[in-house]
């Protein structure tokens, strides 16, 4: 208060008695500074952060001068996070000017960009078929997202998961922030794509499973859990998941297997292709009932030809009795007639 100081009359309006005043204009504008300085597209500066939001940072580059870092300027990595990951208010930081508006006062920069970019070489460091480690940044109903470096991810479809288990969602199988191996099984450089795999890391363990599990094979397997018209077996020491279908749960005494059990199943389909094994347990005991009375009518069989056998050489001797007598008889007549 009392302080005499200038200032620039910016309005005067008469019939309210006012009169609009202004310090700043004492002084020329800060980006004519800029001006003077010669900046352009490109160039490197330096400037403070001063103010902080979710989609970016400003930096004062000049007093009254200021420059908007967008979030995803600050990392070639395309999983935007906040800008408080990249930078803190009162840090210095360096920056490329990426767009000047000297008319509208508006300047975009950038941090990434003093950093090469990591897809100017990615058919050499990640090419089809290579082996990789990363790390779990998000999911999708569809599939999971893996960084292999700041800048580089790529999608593994939830189908590129696993070889056995069937997986209805991502999380069914890994977290988010967990380290997962990968093959490097596609790249599309145009639109900085990467396609990736998880189960191809091992060989197609179908490959086995098809030697193993022969349809008509019975192996032992336990009831893991009951599902909509069925059951999921798992058998020792094969990974694989069959399918038990409702009809064929039957035990022999006509009770249904319930998850836990231990039991006898049979493989009556097997599609290598579709990932699919379809088993039965009922068809197990069935063809038990089924051989033993094949056997019993083998047997039955056998001893009715047995039989019949004894009968055709008892008939036949009885014929060779009968004829002798005949011919005996027949002698005597002839005798008697002389």
């Amino acid at each position: 208060l009392d302080q005499k100081i200038n200032v620039v009359i910016l309005d005067f309006d008469e019939s309210k008695t006012r009169i609009q005043l202004g310090i700043k204009q004492l002084e020329a504008h800060p980006w004519d500074q800029l001006a003077e300085k010669n900046y352009s597209v490109g160039d490197k500066i330096k400037g403070n952060v001063v103010v902080i939001a979710d989609y970016g940072a400003f930096v004062e580059i000049l007093p009254g001068v200021e420059g908007l870092i967008h979030v995803s300027e600050m990392s070639w990595s395309t999983h935007l996070r906040s800008a408080q990951d990249f930078v803190k208010v009162g840090e210095q930081v360096e920056c490329v000017i990426l767009s000047l508006d000297m008319e509208e006062r508006k300047m975009s920069l950038g941090m990434k960009q003093l950093t090469p970019d990591p897809w100017t070489d990615i058919t050499s460091k990640y090419p089809a078929g290579s082996k990789h480690k990363g790390t779990v940044r998000n999911f999708t109903n569809f599939g999971v997202f893996v960084e292999l470096e700041e800048g580089i991810d790529g999608l593994i479809h939830i189908s590129d998961l696993s070889w056995t288990k069937k997986i209805k969602h991502p999380s069914e199988f890994t977290s988010v922030g967990s380290m997962m191996e990968v093959v490097v099984l596609d790249i599309d450089v145009e639109n900085r794509k990467l396609s990736l795999g998880h189960k191809q890391v091992e060989d197609n363990p179908w490959d086995t499973y098809a030697t193993l599990m022969e349809e008509g094979s019975v192996l032992q397997g336990k009831v893991l859990q009951l599902v909509d018209r069925g059951a999921t077996v798992q058998f020792d020491n094969i990974g694989v998941e069959a399918f038990l279908p409702g009809r064929h749960m039957a035990k022999e005494d006509g009770s249904q297997l319930q998850a836990g059990e231990v039991a006898d199943f049979k493989v009556i389909e097997f599609n290598k292709e579709g990932r699919r094994v379809v088993v039965s347990h009922s068809q197990v005991h069935g063809d038990v009932k089924k051989s033993a009375d094949e056997k019993e009518a083998k047997e039955t069989g056998q001893r009715v030809k047995k039989i019949q056998s004894n009968m055709e050489r008892s008939t036949l001797g009885d014929i060779e009795a009968l004829s002798q007598l005949k011919a005996d008889l027949e002698a005597e007549e002839g005798e008697s007639k002389d």
